[in-house]
């Protein structure tokens, strides 16, 4: 009898700790699975991090123009406003630039990658990103995504 309530004991913790670690990866990602976030992270390395900075931290001054007028490349950390737009409207940037979902001549730096990356190395990037902000902020942009 005891053998069999250590067996269930076990199985009990194990399966906790299986549900537990679900939440914790559907609360820290979107949902998106560990392959995505990491194939994310090689393509944020080879063509957003020299902007964007390797520790998303965006250009020195991003709110403040450039002598060309064109604001510096942004954070995507939780220090900038990456995390205030849904999900569509980042997609959207990323796929085909900033000046172009803008519109109204407004003028960027931001190139479109619809031409470099596929639909979903850009999904990937995202949940990458994403991946990195603090549930405050993961909240946020959830619920302005269910918005919209």
């Amino acid at each position: 009898m005891t053998n069999a309530r250590v067996v269930i004991g076990l199985g009990i913790t194990a399966g906790a700790i299986i549900i537990g670690s679900w939440t914790f990866v559907d609360l820290r990602t979107n949902g998106e699975d560990a392959a995505t976030i990491a194939a994310g992270r090689t393509i944020y390395g080879d063509h957003c991090a020299a902007c964007h900075g390797v520790q998303l931290e965006g250009q020195p001054d991003w709110k403040t123009p450039l002598p060309s007028g064109r604001l510096p490349a942004p954070p995507h950390d939780a220090s900038g406003h990456t995390w205030h737009h849904a999900d569509e409207m980042l997609f959207r940037i990323v796929k085909e630039g900033t000046a172009a979902v803008v519109g109204g001549n407004y003028e960027s730096d931001m190139p479109g990658f619809g031409d470099t990356l596929g639909d979903a190395e850009i999904r990937a990037v995202l949940a990458f990103i994403k991946s990195t902000w603090p549930e405050r902020e993961r909240g946020f942009q959830e619920e302005v995504s269910r918005r919209r």
